[in-house]
């Protein structure tokens, strides 16, 4: 008999990563996993068991545009074949933006897709690829189950005036206000946090979603207060290759006498700055620590500096701080950068260990710090897996 599963897509502009997760000790374990990649150029297709050995593995050939739509038929079939073994139940999405009226995981209907359509002026370099799949399945599958997880979600519950910018109140009654990204990897964090420090999970917490894509967030009592991200993705730190903040009249500039259109500029904030524009060399964090070169390590203190302060102000905004936790691909893996932030944050009460810090913890503070600091991988796409099974199965 076949064991049934969960299907977890996460959709970009040219790729699509998926894990197959089946029940296991009353959680949730991936046992396939993979993607497809270069969808418009060179397409390349992975899967992978549980274990990590590729099972199966496909290449296009370059010149072929396979897209968004051959890459699920590919992945479809693919399930079927391997289904010897597993039932496909239900799929889960990633959704980077739910706006105002989404604030839960929702089973896909034709009128969800309609508005989550409507949002793509929000997050226009993220929303249309995760709405790819889910328009495709249900089109071609429309009673296979499927659930939108959004990442503005878990900051639902920041206040209005951790929400408002200083417009008039028409445009923030329209939508333009904060709303916070990287939700399901803070979401995750803050289920895991209390097999590590019960107390401090119950308290203050600042996690630092540290990768490609850079954000911090205020957590007090397990509920997000505040979010160094806001009305798009592209606010707060420096991240690979988005700029973060930039003041409002920088884009005038560049508008007026630079003579930048609307798309131009969008490229220069999404794709052209942050590290790689700060250093010229690389987006990627292990390539500038590495390199001897002024520009690379410039880079690396903005960075440094701007997490600091981001901090600082996100502490301010608890009234306190009992836990820093390092999350994603940089604060997961970069003793360096960790060891930085953390001396500069002794103000705080974080006493750094520095062999528990060279090993990658999961504590990475001494024993007698006043606050703690550690080290928690995300799983976003275990979080969207509980999600679905539970929106599917109405569990509580």
């Amino acid at each position: 008999m076949k064991q049934p599963g969960i299907l977890v897509l996460n959709a970009g502009s040219s790729s699509i990563k998926f894990l197959f997760f089946v029940e296991q000790n009353d959680d949730l374990a991936p046992v396939l996993r993979g993607q497809v990649e270069g969808l418009h150029t060179a397409p390349h297709f992975i899967a992978r068991d549980g274990a990590g050995r590729v099972v199966d593995e496909k290449r296009w050939g370059e010149g072929t545009a396979l897209g968004h739509q051959g890459a699920v038929a590919h992945l479809a079939a693919f399930l079927r074949a391997e289904g010897s073994n597993y039932a496909l139940h239900a799929v889960g999405h990633r959704v980077v933006h739910g706006g105002m009226d989404h604030v839960q995981p929702e089973r896909v209907t034709p009128d969800l897709l309609r508005s989550l359509e409507r949002l793509v002026p929000l997050a226009p370099l993220h929303q249309p690829h995760n709405l790819a799949p889910i328009r495709l399945l249900l089109e071609h599958q429309p009673d296979l189950p499927q659930v939108a997880c959004f990442d503005t979600a878990f900051h639902a519950t920041n206040e209005d005036v951790a929400r408002r910018f200083a417009i008039p109140s028409d445009l923030h009654d329209a939508g333009v206000r904060r709303y916070g990204f990287h939700g399901l990897s803070y979401e995750y964090v803050s289920a895991a946090l209390p097999a590590h420090d019960p107390a401090a999970a119950a308290g203050k917490v600042v996690a630092c979603h540290l990768g490609n894509g850079v954000s911090m967030c205020a957590i007090d009592g397990g509920r997000s207060v505040a979010n160094t991200m806001g009305f798009t993705a592209v606010e707060g730190l420096p991240m690979g290759t988005r700029s973060g903040s930039l003041d409002p009249g920088v884009l005038l500039y560049l508008m007026d006498e630079r003579k930048m259109d609307a798309r131009a500029i969008e490229k220069l904030l999404y794709s052209q700055s942050g590290l790689l524009g700060m250093s010229g060399i690389s987006s990627d964090m292990r390539n500038l620590l590495e390199s001897d070169d002024p520009r690379a390590r410039t880079a690396v203190d903005v960075f440094v500096y701007r997490i600091r302060r981001e901090l600082g102000s996100l502490a301010a905004a608890m009234g306190g701080l009992d836990a820093l936790v390092f999350t994603a691909g940089i604060g997961e893996n970069s003793a360096a950068i960790r060891e930085r932030v953390c001396r500069d944050a002794a103000w705080l009460g974080i006493e750094l260990d520095a062999k528990a810090n060279a090993a990658g913890g999961p504590r990475i503070s001494t024993a007698a710090s006043r606050t703690a600091a550690w080290v928690i991988p995300t799983n976003e796409e275990l979080m969207i897996a509980r999600h679905t099974r539970r929106v599917v199965e109405g569990r509580d």
